[in-house]
């Protein structure tokens, strides 16, 4: 039995990416975005109160680095992964683990933008700093992709999922048309049906309810 414990348009958005790219059977069970993530009941899947948190062979495992790496290695035929001895396996480790590299720059964007309800309470300082080095993992990923269809040559893997996941977060608060090797990569990999299924539907509580936040105060954090 696998089930994914999972918040719309968070984290636990690249795990069950990931899952559907696996095609293999697998629960949900959709969590808020509060205090319940701080209730007994989840602090015993995941300590740290956060998504996702999968459960496999009867435990609960947490990050979603440890997930993607235990996901593909248990699953190895769908090429998701990369083997140790595997000439892409350092690249493919680093570009899975990059993904958090721009998202703690997110999640302080969405914690500043979504999170503080009051306006006093948000820092235009901390806005501006955390989007320019959102902007500057970009534009690694853009770099990284020129000439390439996907993160490796060996084709699309979790690492696409990865900082795919990542990136479509990211665009909640910085623009993506100045990196076109970025942009054709995400339309391209936004368009598989695994990362549709992995989207909210219409009756999920969303955390983002803008497709785009401008810099605030320009136009209001809400």
């Amino acid at each position: 039995m696998i089930r994914l414990h999972h918040v719309p348009q968070s984290r636990s958005m690249r795990t069950l990416w990931l899952l559907h790219e696996l095609a293999i059977d697998f629960e949900v069970v959709e969590w808020p975005f509060d205090k319940r993530l701080r209730s007994p009941e989840f602090l015993a899947l995941n300590p740290a109160g956060r998504v996702p948190a999968l459960e496999l062979d009867g435990r609960a495992i947490w990050e979603t680095g440890a997930i993607t790496e235990v996901l593909c290695e248990r699953f190895p035929a769908t090429g998701m992964g990369r083997a140790p001895g595997d000439p892409e396996r350092i690249d493919w480790l680093i570009w899975v683990h990059f993904a958090e590299t721009l998202s703690q720059h997110i999640a302080a964007l969405t914690q500043q933008h979504i999170a503080l309800r009051e306006d006093h309470m948000r820092s235009p300082v901390v806005m501006s700093l955390e989007a320019k080095r959102a902007e500057k993992c970009l534009a690694a990923v853009d770099a990284r992709l020129e000439g390439r269809d996907y993160l490796l040559d060996g084709g699309f893997s979790a690492a696409d999922v990865s900082v795919g996941q990542a990136v479509y977060m990211a665009r909640h608060f910085v623009r993506i048309e100045g990196f076109p090797a970025l942009g054709a990569w995400y339309a391209r990999i936004s368009a598989r049906p695994g990362f549709i299924a992995s989207l909210p539907v219409e009756d999920s509580q969303r955390l983002y309810t803008r497709d785009y936040y401008a810099p605030w105060p320009v136009e209001g954090a809400r």
